[in-house]
């Protein structure tokens, strides 16, 4: 491979676009191998051609390691089309371990052990996370427990895993900090846990060295925050998608950098996340090498390391939420919102203090600016650094991990008991009641941004507006239901527009500084209505995805 020319942004063009234009649908198939018509939209890459030259280095062109630091948007281009890609059984999609065999307690009908192989298999990521078109959005059905769940977008989960990890660092850091006095004095010392203005309660250390954590609440007694999954269960992103990749597709990733944390080695992803398993539980992926055969299905390494370090970078700088339209009566609506009590959950900005993203993306309501799909328009914003390493490769790209506000987030990465109306059925873990069934009582504050776009609504879809969900609430959060149901109709109504501008957005039919809209065109808007484009910042632009 003959090495790139290094390609400099032209100062009016804004890095930072996630995705490129022209492919609107949710799932798509390679036009290389799988369906090589020149009339079909699609992937213009065959898989072998995604997973590249494997993991590689930052001087071996191809491999993951050499595209996230040299051309960093390529791999969050790539991230995305192997989220939208369609898998065949050929690549191993299916079946998944027992193929949709499994034994059943005969008291209870409560499965034994992993009860994923009854769940129904999908094709690609998309398919459980499609809507808004062509995003990483909300969507299918979700296998979780007896109940389901409709499955959540995933706009802003890199903003997500770092606020989760940051609060985590800090809540240890003031545990350490109390066994380091408690030693001193030789007494019993107690400590406040608050990280980004959230309480966490409180913990207490004692001068033998060990820790009472009764006080600690809304986060495990190992303070750890797992921000993925409605229970809390996930600390990070890499976790997330080899674990989905399984249970969703049957597809098994051999993710070396799980297995050397599962084994108690500390790792840092290309994504910086770190995977410590001398201080976390890492979750196992599903096969320990390359070789094994997992699900009996004949393929091996079906999801090779490459293709898991651009997925993550993909969800890393994944775009957060956009705001609709402003009104006198969604300003009212964000008032009332934060004085019945709702912000005390639902907290609405959170700062990162290193932010790993190489950009970021703010979307805003522009009458101007936007299409007559939505009125959106996307303002792009670099993050990152460019260095010459000498190498005549493209530069070295690295993130600023500069401090970045997270605006309209709405929740505290905490755990809380809403009340009876969301407990949601076990398997065969957690309290039992009279009946023998088992019960989930505590779940993560659900992040408001893009709440307009996502219905149904509570952890397992059961709320169709969000009236319903709102009033649904109990338990810890009784007080702002309460204080809501005595508003009179006109200020619901007012919290109703404030919720109803934290949008999704559709990254095809957004106008944005990386493609803005051109009204002039003869078809427009089926044309020149403008997107989130990608292409314009790879280091080699002849060589698309």
């Amino acid at each position: 491979m003959t090495k790139h020319a290094n390609w400099l942004v032209p100062p009016a063009i804004l890095i930072g676009s996630l995705l490129i234009a022209g492919l609107s649908a949710a799932q798509l198939s390679d036009t290389v191998e799988q369906t090589p018509n020149a009339a079909n939209e699609g992937i213009h890459k065959s898989f072998t051609q995604e997973i590249g030259a494997g993991r590689g280095d930052v001087n071996t062109p191809g491999s993951s390691l050499f595209i996230i630091k040299r051309d960093p948007f390529r791999s969050i281009r790539r991230g995305r089309q192997i989220f939208q890609r369609k898998f065949t059984r050929a690549q191993g999609q299916g079946p998944r371990t027992n193929d949709g065999i499994s034994n059943t307690d005969p008291t209870g009908g409560a499965l034994i052990g992993d009860p994923s192989p009854i769940a129904g298999l999908a094709d690609s990521c998309a398919g459980c996370h499609g809507r808004p078109r062509g995003s990483a959005g909300a969507g299918g059905d979700v296998f979780t427990r007896p109940d389901s769940r409709d499955a959540p977008h995933l706009f802003g989960l890199g903003l997500q895993e770092q606020l989760g990890d940051e609060i985590t660092t800090e809540l240890r850091r003031t545990r350490d900090d109390a066994k380091t006095l408690a030693q001193a004095l030789g007494s019993p010392i107690t400590m406040p846990l608050r990280s980004k203005g959230i309480d966490y309660g409180t913990i207490t250390a004692n001068a033998n060295g060990t820790v009472d954590a009764g006080g600690v609440v809304g986060v495990n007694a190992d303070l750890r925050v797992r921000p993925f999954f409605a229970q809390g269960g996930t600390i990070s992103i890499r976790e997330f998608l080899v674990g989905a990749f399984n249970a969703e597709m049957g597809l098994e990733a051999p993710d070396p950098d799980m297995i050397a944390a599962v084994a108690g080695g500390r790792v840092v992803t290309p994504s910086g996340m770190v995977l410590d398993g001398s201080t976390d539980q890492i979750e196992s992926p599903p096969v320990s090498s390359p070789t094994q055969d997992g699900d009996g299905d004949g393929v091996v390494n079906e999801i090779p390391v490459s293709v898991v370090d651009h997925e993550e970078f993909y969800l890393l700088n994944y775009f957060k939420p956009g705001i609709g339209r402003q009104s006198t009566e969604s300003t009212l609506g964000r008032i009332v919102f934060t004085q019945i009590g709702c912000a005390s959950c639902h907290v609405p900005s959170l700062t990162i203090e290193r932010d790993r993203r190489v950009a970021d993306l703010e979307t805003n309501y522009d009458a101007a600016q936007g299409n007559p799909f939505n009125h959106l328009f996307a303002v792009a914003t670099p993050l990152l650094n460019a260095a010459d390493d000498g190498s005549g490769f493209p530069t070295v790209k690295t993130p600023r991990n500069a401090p970045f506000l997270v605006r309209n987030f709405f929740a505290d990465l905490k755990r809380h008991d809403v009340g009876i109306n969301f407990y949601e059925r076990n398997f065969t873990s957690g309290p039992a009641d009279t009946t023998g069934a088992t019960f989930q009582k505590v779940f993560m504050t659900e992040p408001l941004w893009g709440v307009a776009t996502t219905a149904p609504y509570g952890h397992d879809g059961r709320s169709q507006n969000l009236e319903e969900v709102i009033l649904r609430h109990g338990g810890e959060a009784l007080t702002a239901r309460t204080n809501y149901a005595a508003l009179p109709a006109s200020a619901q109504g007012w919290i109703s527009t404030f919720l109803g501008s934290l949008q999704l957005f559709p990254p095809d039919d957004m106008a944005s500084t990386l493609q803005p809209a051109d009204p002039t065109n003869p078809v427009y808007p089926q044309r020149g209505h403008g997107a989130i484009a990608l292409t314009v910042l790879f280091n080699d632009r002849t060589d698309v995805e």
